[in-house]
């Protein structure tokens, strides 16, 4: 067996087409969303990602601002940068760029975003309704997933998913987003006693652990679904995810590559949001 591959790439660029649509439609009722971007410091994978961002938005007729401050910028200041973000009707979506230079917290800074224009959904209102299963700003790499599971028409009710990892930005927000789908959730982390034998219970897989190829195909029952959130750069340069993409492809029915597949979903699901936000404004 050898598995087929969920190509993030193509996914993307289907949702992207009808976000077009809909920006368009708003435009003509006198609004185009805006997404504004706040960059501290030099961080060169943070560098790429907001690039990255400010690009899609002007590919599909969004405004954009980035702002990029220096890595000294006190929190005093950024957060009155973001203050200043709240309130200009211009901006419907706000993302501060992590991580953060240490001497900011993060949580402080999170919690100053409005709700209603925290694109990224990581304010802790939108965590909350999130878990309850109210309308809320879901997080993008999360999102993404979900998306690319559908997209694939893989059955997601009654199946045991298995999360590797559980960070608030992914492993436990997707979590959530799978029970909400029907599926029967298992989350491993560094603690737990029996990761082999859990994964291959899994028929869904979801590696974001951030450890570079430690999933293959000794963990994966055969058939399981594979959904790699990892990105791991090698000392050759090359990029990784968590999982052995090649030895895992011989017994997986179904897996995402890295780079190619749930990166470019994260980027589309901030600016699906981003329109959503436009549209309630």
């Amino acid at each position: 067996m050898t598995a087929n591959i969920i190509d993030g790439k193509l996914v993307s660029e289907q949702i992207r087409g009808k976000l077009r649509g809909e920006i368009e439609r708003l435009k003509e009722s006198g609004v185009t969303p805006g997404l504004a971007v706040v960059l501290v410091g030099e961080d060169p994978a943070s560098q790429v990602y907001v690039r990255n961002k400010a690009r899609s938005c002007e590919q599909l007729g969004m405004y954009s601002e980035v702002h990029r401050l220096p890595a000294e910028t006190s929190q005093v200041d950024l957060l009155a940068l973001i203050e200043k973000l709240n309130e200009q009707s211009e901006i419907h979506g706000i993302l501060v760029q992590l991580p953060l230079p240490k001497h900011i917290e993060e949580k402080a800074v999170i919690e100053a975003i409005s709700v209603d224009k925290d694109v990224d959904g990581f304010h802790p209102e939108n965590v909350g309704r999130l878990v309850v299963g109210e309308e809320c700003y879901v997080p993008c790499t999360p999102a993404g997933v979900i998306e690319l599971l559908k997209h694939a028409d893989i059955e997601i009710a009654g199946k045991h998913a298995v999360v590797v990892g559980r960070s608030n930005i992914v492993g436990k927000p997707v979590s959530i987003l799978l029970l909400q789908e029907h599926a029967t959730v298992t989350i491993c982390h560094s603690k737990t006693a029996n990761l082999q034998e859990v994964i291959q219970s899994a028929d869904i897989v979801v590696a974001a652990v951030g450890r570079p190829e430690m999933i293959a195909a000794k963990h994966l029952k055969p058939g399981a679904v594979v959904i790699d959130v990892g990105i791991n750069r090698l000392a050759d340069g090359r990029l990784v995810g968590d999982v052995d993409f090649e030895d895992a492809k011989q017994v997986a029915s179904y897996i995402t590559p890295v780079p190619g597949g749930v990166g470019p979903m994260t980027i589309t699901m901030l600016l699906k949001n981003t329109v959503e936000a436009a549209r309630r404004a």
